[in-house]
């Protein structure tokens, strides 16, 4: 007994359209509801880190040698979490730069972040000013201040910018120790810069916090302009 083979039918673009008229008729699916959304264009690793930095320092591009230097270090520490995974910044250094206002030490932090990135590195980052950090983790109603200092003190990599701004207490100084400590036990990266002389900063946080400061951090003393009202002037 011969079993007859059937060949395979083309159906042509009309076929395949009404056919699925059909299945989309049978399921009550209106066809206009049934067209794929637009694909959104691919966002590149530096276009997703420009919508979380501040316009002021998008094009920041960091120049300082020791600057530089740390970001070298901290992306040939860079780990892939899985095989053929991009790496991601895990630990490694840490920076404390300091100087008098205006003399780029904000600007250079932000242009690490950029060089990280354009390194093709992978990074969770998180920035604040030591003022507003000290706001966010205030306890106070309806905020859950220990949760917040947890997600600080995990971030792979953070900027803590005007160490010293704000007035001095004892509880900023536990805070500060607390945060700290956190990053110096898990050898998180710590970009920090301060106005203060870094001989004034052991007044101002107390010695535990200073003595790991010490351990952690390259310090990078910035030469004594303020180049906001040297550009201004130009």
């Amino acid at each position: 007994m011969h079993t007859r083979r059937r060949e395979p039918q083309l159906l042509s673009n009309e076929a395949i359209l009404e056919r699925m008229a059909r299945i989309l008729a049978a399921r009550n699916i209106d066809p206009a509801d049934a067209t794929l959304p637009d694909v959104a264009e691919p966002v590149s690793p530096l276009d997703a880190l420009l919508t979380g930095m501040p316009p002021r320092y998008q094009a920041a591009v960091a120049d300082h040698p020791t600057v530089l230097d740390w970001v070298g270090k901290v992306t040939e520490a860079a780990v892939a979490p899985s095989r053929g995974a991009r790496r991601q910044v895990t630990t490694g250094p840490s920076l404390l730069m300091a100087g008098v206002v205006g003399a780029g030490k904000t600007h250079q932090a932000y242009g690490a972040v950029r060089a990280l990135v354009q390194s093709g590195v992978g990074v969770r980052w998180r920035a604040t000013t030591a003022a507003d950090l000290y706001a966010d983790l205030r306890p106070r109603p309806g905020v859950d201040s220990e949760r917040e200092l947890a997600a600080v003190s995990r971030c792979p990599l953070l900027i803590i910018d005007d160490l010293g701004a704000a007035k001095a207490s004892e509880w900023v100084e536990e805070v500060t120790y607390r945060l700290i400590n956190r990053r110096y036990n898990y050898e998180l990266p710590t970009l920090i810069t301060t106005n203060l002389a870094i001989k004034d900063l052991r007044s101002y946080l107390g010695d535990r916090v200073a003595s790991r400061l010490a351990q952690m951090t390259t310090r990078v003393e910035f030469e004594a302009v303020d180049r906001r009202r040297h550009s201004a002037a130009a």
